[in-house]
């Protein structure tokens, strides 16, 4: 599957934003307004003026809907979800080339919030997905104590854990040893 360089950056992004929502072991990464500037500021994100409170609640209430997509049972559902995020934001296609890098589109209006622009361009960077049949890519890791997102841009679909390294390993450990005491090691 290839992915242009703007799309992979988007899904990135959808993907770091859904894992900054609170969970049972995780505090909200979307705390407030520095946390939003970090945000920002990590993952390059362009055309963004002051931000203030009002930017943290679209963006945290962009951020819901985003994990709707990934825990959506259907194609079409998250279709429905994507279809309402992208017109909320009044998408404005427009070429660019900023900041080194080459043409892409841009799907934010000029002078957009930073909710509306991360809804745009992320949004229809998740619509690339499912238009193209691959939304089973949108997953959430296997391992029983993490729900982190991620997409599966593996060649066949096999990826089971937000990070092999973390959540994969730890498993794999754990069978291990569950399969060496039950040998009786």
């Amino acid at each position: 599957m290839q992915i242009p360089h703007d799309t992979r950056r988007a899904l990135d992004v959808v993907v770091d934003l859904v894992n900054t929502a609170p969970e049972a072991d995780q505090a909200d990464g979307l705390s407030d307004l520095g946390a939003l500037r970090d945000f920002v500021r990590e993952h390059e994100i362009s055309d963004v003026g002051e931000l203030g409170a009002r930017d943290l609640a679209g963006v945290r209430a962009v951020r819901t809907r985003f994990a709707q997509v990934f825990g959506a049972k259907s194609p079409r559902i998250a279709a429905g979800v994507i279809n309402e995020l992208v017109a909320a934001a009044g998408t404005t296609p427009r070429l660019t080339d900023h900041d080194g890098y080459d043409w892409h589109v841009h799907y934010f209006a000029p002078g957009a919030s930073v909710g509306d622009h991360i809804a745009a361009d992320c949004g229809m960077a998740l619509a690339f997905i499912v238009v193209s049949g691959e939304r089973e890519r949108l997953r959430r890791c296997e391992a029983p104590d993490c729900r982190r997102a991620f997409v599966d841009l593996s060649r066949n679909r096999s990826r089971r854990y937000c990070d092999s390294r973390t959540c994969g390993n730890r498993l794999h450990v754990a069978a291990y040893r569950a399969r060496r005491k039950e040998a009786g090691e």
